[in-house]
C-alpha cells in the first residue's frame, strides 16, 4: 500500500476522495465485525435502534435482564463514540498528523484483544451484559464517530438505515420526470455521484459481513485479527509522522541544552 496514499487516507489533511475511500474500507470492517460478531455474541452490536427498541419491548414485558443488557450495549457504544471524540480533539489541538488515525489504532488494538481473548471474555460479564458485547459495541461507537467527524457527518459506516434511505431519495429524484420548461433551479436532479458512493458503502458493508461471518464460522474469534491488521496499515503512517516530529523536537531540545552547558 503506497505510503502517500495511506497518509492521505487517514492524515490530518482531508479530501472528499480520501474520505470516501476510508469510508468504503471502514464499511467493510464494520460489516465484518457486525456479522462475525453476531455469530460470536448472538447480537448485532452496531444496531442501536434495535437495541433501544428491544429495551422498550422487554421493559413492558417485565424482562429486566434484557433491558439492563441493552443498556450495557448502549452505554458502551456511547463511550466508544465519546472516546473517539476525545482522541480526535486532543490530536487536533496539538496539530498532530494522526488526528484521525489515533481512534483507528485504538480500534485495531481492541480487535486484536477480542481476537486473542474473545473466548475467555465471553464468560465474563460487565454492565449486565457479556464483556464481548460491551467491547464490540464500544468498537462500533469508536469507528462510527471518527468517520462522522472527518467527513462532517456525510459518511456513516456501522449502520445502513440512513444510507439506504438516502439511496431511495436519490433513486426517486433519478426517476422523476421534469415537465418541459421549468426554471433550472426548480428541476429535480439526482446526485449521481452521491448515489454511487452510497451504493458502494452498502456493497462494502455486505461483502465485509459475508467474509466476517465466514471467517468466524471457520476460525472463530481470531478472524478479527486480519481486520485489525488492515486498520493498522491505514493508521500507521500518520502515527510514524508524529513520532518523527517528536523525535526531531527532542533532538533540537537536547542540542540547545548542550549549548547552554
Amino acid at each position: 500500500m503506497p505510503i502517500n496514499y495511506v497518509r492521505r487516507l487517514t492524515g490530518r489533511k482531508r479530501t472528499p476522495g480520501a474520505n470516501r475511500h476510508l469510508g468504503f474500507a471502514l464499511a467493510f470492517v464494520a460489516g465484518a465485525i457486525n456479522a462475525g460478531g453476531f455469530l460470536a455474541v448472538q447480537q448485532y452490536t452496531s444496531h442501536m435502534t434495535g437495541i433501544v427498541s428491544s429495551m422498550a419491548d422487554h421493559l413492558v414485558l417485565g424482562d429486566y435482564d434484557v433491558v439492563l443488557g441493552g443498556a450495557g450495549g448502549l452505554v458502551s457504544f456511547v463511550a466508544g463514540a465519546a472516546s473517539s471524540a476525545v482522541l480526535v480533539n486532543y490530536a487536533r489541538r496539538r496539530r498532530m498528523h494522526s488526528e484521525y488515525a489515533l481512534p483507528l489504532l485504538v480500534e485495531a488494538s481492541l480487535l486484536i484483544f477480542f481476537g486473542v481473548l474473545g473466548a475467555r471474555l465471553s464468560s465474563m460479564r460487565g454492565f449486565f451484559v457479556p464483556a464481548t458485547v460491551m467491547l464490540l459495541c464500544f468498537i462500533m461507537g469508536l469507528q462510527n464517530a471518527v468517520i462522522t467527524k472527518l467527513s462532517q457527518a456525510e459518511i456513516r459506516t456501522t449502520h445502513l438505515t440512513g444510507i439506504v434511505t438516502d439511496i431511495g431519495i436519490e433513486l426517486g429524484k433519478l426517476s422523476y420526470r421534469n415537465a418541459a420548461g421549468p426554471p433550472s433551479h426548480l428541476r429535480v436532479v439526482a446526485n449521481r455521484d452521491r448515489l454511487r458512493v452510497l451504493t458502494l458503502l452498502v456493497v462494502f458493508f455486505f461483502v465485509g459481513g459475508l467474509l466476517g461471518a465466514v471467517g468466524f464460522k471457520h476460525v472463530g474469534y481470531v478472524s478479527t485479527v486480519p481486520l485489525a491488521m488492515l486498520l493498522l496499515a491505514f493508521a500507521i503512517v500518520p502515527a510514524f509522522d508524529d513520532l518523527a516530529n517528536l523525535s526531531r523536537r527532542w533532538s533540537r531540545a537536547a542540542r540547545q541544552a548542550r549549548r547552554r552547558q
